[in-house]
């Protein structure tokens, strides 16, 4: 086996563990690893939407960027670069989350319920790589959101930056930050603890590349599907894991922090693959390449978070599935806000991607 084949496996069965490990430790189920969700806890802890149940500062996704950082530093790889459309990746994140939340999980996290039996992750699987697809045959016909150039220091260093600055108030003054008493935000493993054990993925995700649109996007568009080692280790891993635990639970209805819409998860999921495709890589990896000294990855990241908060400040975030006072399943979704921007979304993406390829030029040109 190539040896980038075996570092993508290591850091998907490390992931998938990292998943296992953070829901024993206090996370949601099915939900030790979700870039989407975390992101949104972040956005709710600063304020920036007032869903009570879903506020706090997750360590895991400043542990992703420090230790993307620190690695990239010491393996003489942190380069500060930017320049490539960075309005455009903006809107594009923020789409990605809405499509993300709209699914109820990033795609990381839709693997970790796949390997927990959420079958309604099948129907985003399917949504997701629909969506990679459509955006692979815009890549194909020239499509490109510019190249990045070198910058400053500073401007590299600015997502890590934040982070820094977002451990450092944390700890020092947690009371300035709105954290959720009750839902999913309430629900956490020990801060330091998820900490170490996110700066210890975020250093593997970005030797080894690991990329849940890359894995997809390259076997369809070149044949190779090195990166799909990953995607497969950390459902294996959580599959197992699971079983051994008796954590795993087949079926559609009732799974954890999920609906059974099926129509609404397979759209999110679609935009979201396609906006990610367009972006050159998963919410994941845009952390990763952001904590390398990408400015455009973290124009990217605060598109998201912004996103999620529009998600949570207009109800177009899915509702989970939950059961009633008869014992009868009550089937989630979402709101009607949520089906239209979903929709509009996917004609945003559709716009840029026609107008950022070949086609689009020769129409302006």
């Amino acid at each position: 086996m190539k040896r980038e084949n075996l570092l993508v496996l290591l850091a998907g069965i490390c992931t998938g563990l990292a998943a296992l490990a953070l829901t024993m430790l206090g996370n949601p189920a099915n939900m030790g690893f979700c870039i989407a969700c975390f992101e949104r806890d972040i956005a709710g802890a600063v304020g920036l939407h007032s869903a009570a149940k879903v506020q706090y500062v997750r360590p895991e996704i400043i542990g992703l960027v420090l230790g993307s950082a620190v690695t990239a530093l010491i393996a003489g790889e942190w380069k500060a670069r930017s320049g490539s459309s960075p309005a455009l990746r903006f809107v594009l994140g923020a789409f990605a989350m809405i499509g993300a939340l709209a699914f109820l999980g990033c795609p990381l996290r839709m693997v970790i319920r796949l390997g927990g039996g959420d079958l309604n992750a099948v129907v985003g699987l399917i949504g997701f790589a629909l969506g990679i697809f459509i955006g692979t045959r815009f890549v194909r016909r020239g499509f490109t959101l510019q190249r990045s150039y070198p910058a400053r220091r500073t401007d590299g260093a600015v997502l890590p930056i934040i982070m820094l600055g977002l451990l450092v108030l944390f700890v020092a003054a947690p009371a300035i930050f709105r954290l959720s008493t009750e839902g999913p935000g309430s629900k956490h493993a020990p801060f330091f603890l998820a900490l170490a054990i996110a700066l210890v993925i975020g250093a593997l995700a970005q030797r080894s590349r690991l990329c849940m649109v890359g894995g997809l996007r390259d076997t369809m568009m070149f044949g190779d599907a090195h990166l799909l080692w990953g995607f497969a280790a950390i459902f294996v891993t959580v599959l197992v894991g699971n079983l051994i635990l008796h954590k795993f639970s087949l079926g559609f209805g009732a799974q954890p922090v999920a609906h059974s819409s099926h129509l609404w998860n397979l759209l999110g999921m679609t935009l979201c693959g396609w906006a990610c495709v367009l972006l050159g890589g998963c919410p994941l990896r845009q952390l990763i390449l952001a904590g390398e000294g990408n400015g455009d990855c973290a124009v990217t990241v605060l598109g998201m978070i912004v996103g999620a908060a529009l998600a949570h400040n207009f109800a177009l975030a899915g509702n989970p599935d939950s059961v009633n006072e008869a014992g009868e399943l009550v089937v989630g979704g979402i709101s009607m806000a949520g089906k239209i921007a979903v929709l509009l979304g996917l004609a945003v993406v559709l716009a840029v991607s026609v107008f950022n390829s070949r086609l689009g030029a020769k129409k302006n040109g």
